[in-house]
């Protein structure tokens, strides 16, 4: 147990290194439960974690890894015992405290959550951030009225992480899912999640964007932002909302008051790194039971070992990534 691999970063004056190597237990950070990782998982930003200039990593040299899932091996916390499977996502994981790209961990309790009852530990990091974007997303806008007779739902960035299983998730729940993707190649892969339209990136994301426009969508899920956002909110039914929990297409959204005062349109900010822990644990509890995609292992995820992390890193930055990719470590 005192020495295990781990795929560690490090940014000198003169070299950028990402690599598996061998590390020690008093190399990790401090922390009040030590984690055996079973699973990790493959995310945008761990993407950029491994890229010199990718302002994730406050200091070198790091282990990445935003999500991990796993078995206590020992700990300080009387809410987790020895052999508690448990979930670690989000807060400072794999952005300035070690993450889990490694065969162990050492977590503060705080930011663990029990494995809940219905899902495996591989199914947990399936979901992973992602999966809990998508799910917090889809909360929100039940929360602000949103049902399946509303009208039809769209999700962007369809066959990324957290659009793949959003649109697994509302399929799942009976709602009518119109799913935008840029890529053609992918269109029965969106319908074998569930989407019962599949629309271009193009005709989501207008050259010209009118500060109202046609109603054509009850609700959306939107991790790109951007001037995608902004067609969106121009095109959401009366009294709609849109959970927005990325910029993949940019941080400025080219929009007006209009969709909000004339149409009283909600923008729902998703944030997943801080959401409070009791919310957060409902949330699991949702996606291990109401919530849980169809077809998540078969379809949605595939399984890589550590050794192939990097080129699984580099490929998500490209573009190249479908659904969800899960790191098996034990």
């Amino acid at each position: 147990m005192d020495q295990f691999k781990a795929l560690v970063v490090n940014k000198t004056e003169t070299d950028f290194t990402v690599n598996v190597q061998t590390v020690s237990m008093s190399d990790l950070p401090e922390g009040d439960v030590v984690i055996k990782v079973v699973y990790s998982s493959v995310n945008y930003k761990d993407g950029l974690a491994c890229i010199p200039n990718g302002k994730i990593v406050k200091s070198y040299p790091f282990i990445p890894g935003i999500d991990l899932a796993g078995i206590v091996a020992s700990s300080k916390d009387p809410r987790f015992k020895e052999g508690d499977e448990v979930i670690a996502t989000s807060y400072e994981i794999g952005v300035s405290h070690f993450g889990g790209y490694s065969e162990y961990a050492r977590i503060p309790g705080d930011w663990i959550v029990p494995l809940p009852k219905g899902l495996t530990l591989k199914e947990a990091m399936a979901l992973g951030t992602a999966g809990f974007t998508a799910a917090l997303s889809i909360h929100r806008l039940e929360e602000n009225g949103l049902s399946p007779e509303k009208g039809k739902v769209l999700v962007t960035g369809a066959t990324g992480g957290v659009g793949s299983i959003a649109v697994s998730m509302l399929a799942k729940r009976n709602y009518h899912v119109v799913a935008s993707t840029g890529k053609e190649s992918e269109h029965e892969y969106l319908r074998e999640l569930g989407a019962k339209e599949i629309i271009s990136r193009e005709e989501v994301c207008l050259e010209q964007i009118r500060p109202l426009d046609k109603q054509y969508w009850a609700a959306a899920v939107d991790p790109v932002g951007g001037r995608t956002l902004a067609t969106i909110l121009s095109r959401i039914q009366y009294n709609g909302s849109v959970a927005v929990s990325g910029l993949a297409g940019g941080a400025d959204v080219p929009t007006t008051v209009f969709p909000f005062i004339l149409r009283g349109v909600n923008l729902l900010g998703i944030d997943s790194v801080y959401c409070p822990m009791e919310l957060r644990k409902q949330i699991w509890e949702r996606m291990a039971s109401d919530l849980k995609p169809n077809q998540l292992l078969e379809l949605i995820a595939q399984e890589i070992t550590l050794e192939q992390l990097p080129e699984a890193l580099s490929n998500i930055l490209k573009g190249k990534l479908r659904g969800r990719t899960v790191v098996k470590l034990a």
